[in-house]
């Protein structure tokens, strides 16, 4: 099986369209497309098209807000008494920022185009400045000084995970304990009772990129085997999709001395699952801005990359990407201007002309994704007499699958998946003679090669996607026995032999 989920973070409400996207795709796709139709006749899918209902209602309300995650106050269940919350101000449905004018600011407008604020240089002075906040309303101001609130909602889903959990000093809204949000446990509680699942793909937004395992150590430190399945099939993502897939560890953490992590931590480093975390929307590259860092583009780079921005803002989105800015009568500052880019709509989510286009990039690498996973099949039954009521029986199963039925290395470690278990059912006045009725094979490689055509020495795993089980029974001529074979990770099979 292969799990989907989106939209765990408040705002990132095109996670949730895309999960949606391809379940039309399935639904409408059975029995006119192959893949899809293979797919559904033969796999499992699992789909959680918003793991954050309360929260994304909030960020879609008349007044909306811009948490990250749960809605519950978090740490601490008390009303902000001081400092700028911020919240749409103006009632237009938007949360932008504001500016004052100030000789202290940091911004100044750019010298081409003054719709833009750009940071002012290094021992800089004598030109008109700005100080820029978030658009709020204050508490308790004193007219000189201010910080801008936390979310009161301060808990982080992602952050509330088992693996590699830790406490707030360590982790932001990492929650008191690991599942205590009523959310994140519903989807550990669901994942880890069906086992079948051995991918996963989480959906968030934005900057157009797949991230891969791990989060909290380099890919030296990764089991081998495992990080080259996940760099196949990150390849195929990038292949089919146009995001590039990269390291969480290597290429996404939020700052250098720190550790993240999520979803994707969990499903791999305890469950032993492929996992992927695909950041949709990319505005940067809309605008054509294709070279540039992740992470450390949002601390600095060039005006040049604002004029491309504000340009795409213009031909592209009417002109509303980037808000010019406006007077406002702000009910604690005074007259301050509010505009600026506005993040929800065009940052955190494609606008509407452009959601259908983004999402529909992915069916066609999960339904990949999920046709590699290991499938069960009977490859063979066999009844021979050994005497007048004496029987011997077996019954061989392969692995169909590109995937082996184990999926990761890491699982086989976590101990989180069995071999396959064959099971002989015995009907009454059938007595076992040899063998046990239920029997605990190894694990099955899939299809996927291990070495090129080229390598040094040729592959010694010819057959090793086969399992056989044999007993000896004692039965009348005639007599029906069924028997069953199952992985947890592969599906299970059933077949009935007649002693003849």
């Amino acid at each position: 099986a292969l799990w989907v989920d989106g939209n765990i973070h408040a705002g990132e409400l095109t996670a949730g369209t895309a999960c949606l996207y391809w379940l039309h795709q399935l639904v409408t796709g059975h029995g006119s497309d192959a893949a899809v139709t293979q797919l559904l006749d033969t796999r499992v899918v699992y789909l959680c098209p918003r793991l954050n209902p309360d929260g994304a209602e909030l960020a879609l309300a008349d007044r909306p807000r811009h948490i990250r995650s749960g809605t519950r106050p978090y740490p601490f269940d008390e009303p902000q008494v001081d400092g700028l919350t911020a919240e749409d101000v103006d009632g237009d449905g938007r949360v932008l920022s504001m500016r004052i004018a100030d000789p202290h600011g940091g911004w100044k407008k750019h010298p081409q185009q003054p719709r833009l604020l750009v940071p002012r240089e290094p021992g800089e002075f004598g030109g008109e400045y700005y100080r820029v906040m978030p658009e709020g309303t204050l508490k308790n101001f004193d007219g000189l000084k201010f910080n801008v609130n936390k979310d009161r909602e301060g808990l982080d889903l992602n952050r509330n995970f088992p693996a590699f959990w830790r406490q707030e000093f360590e982790q932001l809204g990492a929650g008191p304990y690991p599942t205590s949000e009523p959310e994140v446990r519903a989807m550990v509680d669901f994942v880890t009772r069906h086992p079948n699942i051995g991918a996963g793909i989480s959906y968030h937004t934005h900057s157009g990129v797949i991230l891969r395992p791990m989060g909290t150590c380099s890919d030296d430190d990764m089991i081998p085997e495992d990080l080259w399945a996940i760099k196949r099939f990150s390849a195929l993502g990038t292949e089919h999709t146009g995001y590039p897939a990269i390291s969480i560890w290597h290429d996404f953490k939020y700052h250098p001395k720190e550790v993240i992590t999520g979803t994707q931590d969990w499903l791999y480093e305890h469950l032993g699952a492929l996992f992927f975390t695909v950041e949709l929307w990319a505005p940067n590259r809309e605008a054509g801005i294709l070279d540039y860092d992740f992470i450390h583009w949002y601390r600095d780079h060039p005006p040049e990359d604002d004029l491309k921005l504000l340009h795409w803002s213009d031909t592209q989105c009417n002109g509303l990407a980037h808000v010019n800015w406006y007077p406002f009568r702000h009910p604690q500052l005074g007259m301050v201007e509010l505009g600026g880019w506005d993040r929800q709509n065009y940052w955190r989510n494609p606008p509407p002309q452009f959601r259908e286009r983004e999402v529909a990039r992915f069916p066609a690498w999960l339904t990949q994704l999920a046709l590699s996973l290991p499938k069960l099949e009977v490859l063979r039954t066999e009844v021979r007499a050994l005497g007048p009521e004496s029987w011997r029986i077996r019954f061989a199963v392969a692995n169909a699958g590109y995937l082996p039925s184990y999926v990761t290395r890491r699982a086989i470690e976590r101990k989180v998946a069995r071999g396959v278990v064959f099971e002989l059912h015995l009907p009454p006045g059938v007595t076992l003679q040899a063998g046990q009725l239920r029997v605990v094979a190894p694990h099955l490689e899939g299809h996927a090669p291990k070495n090129s055509l080229q390598a040094f020495l040729p592959s010694r795993e010819v057959t090793a996607d086969r399992a056989v089980a044999e007993w000896v029974v004692n039965a009348p001529r005639g007599t029906h026995i069924a028997l069953t074979a199952s992985a947890d990770r592969a599906g299970s099979v059933r077949t009935e032999v007649t002693l003849d």
